[in-house]
């Protein structure tokens, strides 16, 4: 659970280290749009960024009764991010499962890429996919 929040948690306090400099030197417009910043970069970094979380148990299971796409993800990865921000709201077609805070996950995830960790698995209709391509992931929601 705290290794996805490690990341944020740093940009938060990097952004109230350089606001609070550029506040003491007498420049507080700065200090607001770099806190600004930093806060920002924190929250798409977070878990905050992605679709409500699911086990990797419950989303087979659910993946099996309605044919929805399950994509295995950590926080902090900016492929994660990057298919996140281009599925857009097509996001939430997929059930998805942080790797880090689910151990069946992770094993799921081993067990298709070679034994790492690596991420976003998609898996649809029972395929696995390692890093694929978002438009691809985005066309196959929106067939479903």
């Amino acid at each position: 659970m705290t290794r996805g929040w490690m990341l944020p948690g740093l940009m938060a306090l990097c952004g109230l280290l350089a606001a609070g400099s550029q506040a003491a030197s007498g420049a507080p417009v700065a200090a607001v749009v770099l806190l600004l910043v930093f806060v920002l970069a924190a929250g798409w970094l977070s878990p905050l960024a992605f679709p409500r979380l699911v086990s990797a148990a419950r989303a087979r299971e659910r993946s099996a009764a309605d044919g929805r796409a399950i994509i295995y993800w950590r926080a902090g990865c900016r492929y994660c991010l990057r298919l996140r921000v281009r599925l857009g709201r097509d996001a939430r077609r997929a059930y998805w499962v942080d790797i880090w805070r689910d151990p069946e996950g992770a094993a799921a995830v081993r067990a298709v890429a070679g034994g790492n960790e690596t991420v976003p698995t998609v898996v649809l209709d029972g395929q696995a996919h390692v890093n694929p391509d978002p438009a691809w992931v985005r066309d196959r929601l929106r067939a479903q």
